[in-house]
């Protein structure tokens, strides 16, 4: 989970690969009026977001036989109960990454359609994970290689 930037896919790729679990992209997953709204630099409201978080939950479940790791934004604590109360328990790991880093990391990224612009309105939106929530943060700045570490770490816990 986590804003724009923070290195979500990237993270989620090769936590499913070392995982041998399934990966999900979480972008692949908005309705294209979604991705035309985010094109346009209009942010996402509650209401775009709704059946674009069902899709995603739909995905998580979709074969239960194998563990799965979906990159998704899931800003606000409502967004993660709506994956929660569709696609069992989760856990959340949030790649922390301060704000200039992020802002560098999207404005130079190519071949995505959320432009720059809207990760003022991510950042607005984000709300940590609460301390009752299954999850946890990891250190967005360092190695992918230190944060799968961390993860599995946590996860065996």
């Amino acid at each position: 989970m986590g804003p724009a930037g923070c290195g979500k896919t990237t993270l989620a790729r090769a936590l499913a690969l070392a995982m041998d679990w399934r990966y999900i992209e979480g972008d692949e997953l908005h309705p294209a009026a979604n991705v035309a709204k985010m094109r346009a630099g209009q942010p996402l409201d509650d209401a775009d977001r709704g059946p674009w978080l069902e899709s995603v939950a739909e995905a998580l479940i979709a074969r239960p036989e194998r563990g799965a790791v979906a990159a998704c934004s899931a800003l606000k604590r409502r967004y993660r109960d709506t994956l929660r109360s569709i696609a069992g328990p989760l856990v959340f790991v949030h790649p922390v990454v301060p704000r200039e880093a992020l802002a560098q990391r999207v404005t130079g990224r190519t071949g995505h359609y959320m432009p720059p612009a809207l990760l003022a309105s991510q950042l607005a939106d984000l709300e940590p994970l609460g301390s009752d929530e299954p999850g946890f943060n990891t250190i967005g700045t360092t190695s992918v290689l230190a944060q799968i570490g961390d993860i599995r770490a946590r996860l065996q816990t």
